[in-house]
């Protein structure tokens, strides 16, 4: 397999001294692998979730991700990797939220929150019955993300998710910014909004669920979000903003993953990439406030 070979070559350098002596680790590699697949996708596709306002919707998958977990173990699925009842848990919320959405006429934030809170009170629910049954350090990689259980399966899943995501996004993505911004332009121009409306649930949906194992149902919305944020504070157009968006979730990523590891600290992957992002943040909308150049600018 690829990452196989990927992962002796690192290895290799590290052993050799021209990585730090982390990579001789398998499981720092995998992560690292990781990070460079996770990363460009939760940028890339951060920009749409910015521009259409739907934050809150790629907050609510990842936590709807919870419930999947639950469910795939309660029906019997390997509890490190209970991908189908994830990714059909997490489709099937995205879907029906968008559906309702179109037909009942309330406000986006509104339905998300309802569909929010039944998903949590079912993933509560199904947590508590299965306590019993199931290491309690499971749940916590569930919450918070590990980069310590990341295999080749699941670098396989997150290649393939990569790849569908990448293609689809790469195709409609002049539609998808479109329909964002403009609706009634869109239409005009017969970009098939309702479709791209459904596209972009499924995208985020399937990138949101396939990076909850390194960053975690609680916090891996937050990287959709923060590093297009960050972006569009400092981008001056809209290519910049996308290019500046996955550069920012790259960086964050990697670091959040390699640094707790480089310096023995007992934070979470997940933690530890939000907290380098949010920093980001942070000094970013200091920098408008304070450097001219930065003032005015628009993504």
């Amino acid at each position: 397999m690829i990452f196989d070979t990927i992962r002796a070559l690192l290895q290799q350098w590290a052993q050799d001294g021209t990585l730090p002596q982390m990579f001789t680790y398998g499981f720092v590699v995998n992560a690292f692998m990781a990070g460079l697949i996770i990363g460009p996708l939760l940028g890339g596709l951060g920009t749409l979730v910015v521009v259409k306002r739907f934050a809150f919707f790629s907050e609510a998958v990842g936590h709807a991700a919870m419930t999947g977990v639950a469910i795939g173990i309660l029906v019997g699925e390997p509890y490190t990797g209970p991908y189908g009842s994830l990714f059909g848990f997490c489709l099937l919320f995205g879907i029906l939220l968008n559906y309702l959405r179109n037909r009942t006429g309330l406000a986006s934030d509104t339905l998300i929150g309802v569909f929010l809170s039944i998903s949590l009170a079912l993933g509560g629910s199904l947590l508590l019955l299965l306590a019993g049954k199931i290491n309690i350090h499971i749940l916590e990689n569930v919450l918070f993300g590990s980069v310590l259980t990341v295999t080749s399966q699941d670098l396989l899943v997150l290649s393939v998710i990569g790849l569908l995501t990448t293609c689809l996004a790469l195709f409609n993505y002049n539609h998808l910014i479109l329909s964002s911004f403009n609706v009634q332009l869109a239409a005009v121009r017969k970009v098939r909004t309702t479709l791209m409306d459904y596209l972009f649930v499924v995208l985020v949906t399937l990138v949101t669920v396939a990076a909850v194992k390194v960053i975690g149902a609680i916090l891996v919305g937050a990287l959709l979000v923060i590093p297009a944020a960050t972006a569009r504070i400092l981008a001056q157009s809209m290519r910049g903003f996308s290019w500046l968006s996955i550069a920012i979730a790259i960086v964050s990523t990697l670091a959040g993953i390699l640094l707790p590891i480089q310096f023995a600290l007992p934070v979470p992957s997940g933690a530890a990439i939000i907290l380098v992002a949010g920093s980001v943040f942070i000094l970013s909308a200091l920098a408008r406030g304070f450097i001219p150049a930065l003032k005015g600018t628009t993504a």
